[in-house]
């Protein structure tokens, strides 16, 4: 049903460690950034993701401008985005959003229905 690799940007430590345990349980592997510069970091050296589930509100880089970056460099504007976020007001325009507290169940759908 599943796989691929799937980056999970998120400050708190919590809800990275659940979404990756969650995640791998459903057969994806799973890396982890608790700021923008950490996931660009890790997007520099890696093929990319099948998503990145980005939080908005960050230290160092906010997932606003993780996102703004990732669409301005033609190498990683393909990478699908689903933004994960308590305040869905600043999330781009376009991008699928899922309000925080996670509707686990939502989430893996969305996932799967990625190409």
């Amino acid at each position: 049903m599943s796989g691929g690799t799937i980056l999970v940007v998120d400050d708190e430590r919590d809800i990275r460690e659940v979404l990756r345990d969650i995640l791998e349980d459903e057969g994806y592997e799973v890396l982890l950034a608790a700021n923008g510069a950490q996931a660009l970091a890790l997007l520099a050296g890696l093929p990319h993701p099948r998503v990145v589930i980005l939080d908005l509100i960050m230290p160092v880089m906010s997932g606003v401008e993780l996102y703004a970056a990732l669409k301005a460099d033609p190498a990683l504007r393909g990478i699908p985005v689903i933004i994960s976020t308590s305040d869905h007001s600043r999330a781009p325009p376009g991008v699928p959003v899922m309000k925080k507290p996670l509707d686990l169940d939502r989430l893996l759908a969305a996932i799967a229905a990625l190409p």
